[in-house]
């Protein structure tokens, strides 16, 4: 009996080989039924489903693994379209991915959630039009990235500063504009570089050290001279710029002369001296120059030392002397290092304030964490002194804003933040304009020089987005802050409070709020000079005008006061607004504010609070409970916001959601910057069906008719 079982066993094995083989990672199964849906299910991928299968077990084209990991894809030359889908950073096995000469794209960007352990890259052949995208940067293990034949355009970004082992790059054909960027001089394994057929200007310096054994910028409008070192590449290729004639200019000043040479200030006796030793051409004495340098050393010893000598001898004649009262003097400050003060009494005998300390003539510490003219020399407190002028917005007194708000009337008071309290005023002159009122802990232990610094950096950002700060008050200890004021309240209010008065915001109405949000953050992180980071961006700092455009509040302050970035955080902690790496370790940085905006996003696609204890378990956290259900249609469509009754685009839906995926990853380096959720956001406006399900044509017509904002934006 056990003998036929044994032969049965044998028996299947043989006959189906699959049912012994390792099982590909479901991650991976997963990305790879997304790539084959978003690459329109073509025909020729043999062995590809939409859902399930198993890939490695398999004989799925262009693909191959090493156990159950997907290790390559190779799909070249197959006439594919659509796109490479949203779910490519779950193959973390992944090192080749070939999709060259094929018509991907359709004139969209390069996605940026490319496999993260890539090391070879190839999208050449296709449509992709835009820039590089940053995820470039994290792809430490890459060696090889070939785009060639594409539509990319603009200059290129610095995403190159981690890439030490990228031997290959290929962006030749397309329409890349500006310099090269810095980072280019960190490809230190870059053997070979194509970036011919373009359209790059400036000098090519920052390749001139690199070990380049293949380069070809011809078709280019190239400037300045061709660095020696690129000329002694056997393969090099110039033709088509506009390189400068005649000699190369001189190396920039205080450049050592070549080995060999004198410099232009050496004598030449001292040559001679040299080359008249006994030592076969060696030098073997002192020359000249350094023997003057040992004179000059010692004559300027000689005169410190004469210098503290004669102080020493005035100080002794002094305290000899006689003078008929008591008083304090500060010596200039060259001697105040050695003698603070001196206090003579009435009786005519100088006294030191302290002992004087040992005379030396090594010069004091340096902080090396203060610049040069920090350093306390004279030992006496500094007085910083700020220029108001730098201050664009208007100066109000205490008085002005206690008129205008009632004397900060609880009737007036329209909302409360992380580091103060906002009221209504109303002016004499009819204007109406909000006043944040700072909680004086937030300035515990800074003093108003610094609010006033606050106050300038603010009164410096400008942006159709965000609220104008209008003025300010620095008085009595007290400091405030005015802004703008929009009757509509914030996007808080909109979504989560019930009005009967409040009509629910539509679809195109969201998006233009996610968009223009979406740019006030790129201002704040990429305009700006250094970044800004909001650190407490959420949809009640979101306030709506009677257009429904957004402005973004509260921006940059947790940035310039330090007391209220803990309060912030305090606050921010557990609203579900908060980035995961906030919580561990409570330092904000530009990608936490990508993932607090991908909350927002999540507000507006469901209507939900971030955290809502109401709910059951585990709906209470909005990430948490909506992140699983991002790329499933069918159960994005049951989380949308009831209030929008059905009427909304399914594709625009999509690639929301798409966005907000990208944003709320828990991993920091593996959302996008600001800049590219702009051109997504962007994609999406422009591309918007606003076609209805069936069900809802009639009502979505009429919505049309009386809807601005769809009359606005094309939509």
């Amino acid at each position: 009996m056990l003998e036929d079982i044994l032969v049965v066993l044998v028996c299947i094995s043989v006959l189906n080989p699959i049912l012994i083989k390792a099982a590909t990672n479901q991650n991976e199964v997963s990305a790879l039924n997304v790539l084959y849906s978003s690459l329109n299910s073509p025909s020729q991928l043999t062995g590809w489903t939409a859902s399930g299968g198993d890939p490695c077990g398999q004989s799925w084209k262009g693909i191959t693994c090493s156990g159950s990991a997907v290790t390559e894809i190779k799909l070249s030359g197959l006439g594919l379209s659509g796109t490479l889908g949203y779910s490519m950073t779950s193959l973390t096995s992944l090192t080749n991915l070939d999709m060259s000469n094929n018509n991907l794209g359709n004139y969209n960007q390069i996605p940026y959630n490319l496999p993260p352990n890539l090391q070879r890259l190839d999208l050449s052949g296709n449509t992709f039009n835009g820039g590089i995208p940053y995820s470039i940067t994290l792809m430490t293990s890459l060696r090889y990235l070939n785009l060639r034949h594409n539509q990319l355009q603009g200059n290129l970004s610095d995403v190159f500063g981690n890439l030490p082992n990228l031997a290959s790059m290929d962006l030749s054909s397309n329409s890349l504009t500006g310099n090269l960027p810095q980072s280019f001089s960190s490809l230190s394994s870059m053997n070979s570089l194509h970036l011919e057929n373009n359209q790059f200007t400036g000098p090519i310096d920052v390749l001139a050290n690199l070990p380049l054994q293949n380069l070809n910028v011809a078709n280019n409008h190239f400037s300045g001279w061709i660095p020696d070192r690129l000329k002694r590449i056997n393969n090099l290729q110039t033709d088509g710029n506009s390189w400068s004639s005649g000699p190369a200019p001189p190396p920039p000043p205080y450049t050592p002369p070549p080995a060999g040479r004198s410099s232009p200030g050496q004598r030449s006796g001292g040559s001679r001296s040299a080359s008249n030793n006994t030592d076969g051409g060696k030098s073997s004495g002192i020359g000249g120059g350094a023997i003057a340098g040992i004179l000059i050393s010692i004559l300027v010893v000689s005169a410190i030392v004469a210098f503290f000598l004669v102080k020493r001898r005035s100080r002794k004649s002094l305290d000899e002397g006689k003078l008929g009262q008591d008083r304090t003097f500060s010596l200039p400050l060259s001697e105040a290092q050695e003698l603070k003060s001196i206090q003579i009494s009435s009786a005519g005998n100088i006294k030191p304030s302290e002992p004087a300390a040992p005379m030396t003539l090594k010069p004091p510490p340096i902080d090396r964490h203060k610049s040069f003219d920090e350093v306390d020399l004279s030992n006496k407190p500094v007085v910083k002194r700020f220029n108001n002028a730098s201050i664009t917005a208007t100066a109000y007194s205490v008085a002005d804003l206690q008129m205008a708000t009632g004397s900060f009337s609880i009737d007036n008071l329209i909302g409360e933040g992380s580091i103060g309290r906002v009221y209504r005023a109303q002016f004499d002159d009819g204007k109406v304009l909000a006043v944040k009122k700072i909680n004086s802990s937030a300035f515990l232990h800074q003093s108003s020089e610094e609010f006033l610094e606050v106050v300038s950096d603010l009164s410096r950002l400008h942006h159709s987005n965000i609220t104008e700060l209008v003025g300010y008050c620095s008085e009595y200890g007290q400091h405030l802050l005015v802004y703008e004021f929009y009757k509509n309240g914030s996007l808080h209010d909109f979504l989560h409070l019930s009005d009967e008065y409040m009509k629910p915001l539509t679809w195109n109405a969201r998006v233009k709020i996610a968009l223009g949000t979406a740019r006030a953050l790129e201002y704040l992180h990429e305009v700006c000079s250094p970044s800004v980071i909001h650190k407490n961006f959420k949809s009640a700092n979101i306030l709506l005008d009677m257009e429904l455009n957004p402005h973004l509040s509260d921006r940059g302050l947790a940035t310039f006061l330090s007391n209220a970035e803990h309060q912030a955080s305090n606050i921010n902690l557990g609203s579900g607004y908060s980035a995961p790496e906030v919580g561990l370790s409570g330092q904000y940085t530009l990608k936490s504010d990508v993932y607090s905006f991908g909350v927002v996003m999540l507000e507006l696609l469901t209507g939900r609070k971030p955290f809502d204890s109401s709910r059951p378990r585990n709906e209470q956290s909005l990430v948490g409970w909506a992140t699983p259900r991002l790329h499933d249609i069918d159960a994005l469509d049951k989380m949308v916001d009831p209030a929008l009754e059905g009427l909304y685009p399914v594709k625009s839906l999509s690639r929301f959601a798409d966005v907000i995926a990208l944003c709320v990853q828990p991993e920091p380096e593996f959302r996008p910057p600001m800049s590219e959720v702009v051109q997504a956001l962007v994609r999406l406006v422009q591309r918007a069906n606003m076609s209805k399900r069936t069900t809802g044509d009639r009502r979505e017509a009429a919505r049309r008719a009386d809807d601005p904002d769809i009359q606005d934006s094309g939509l």
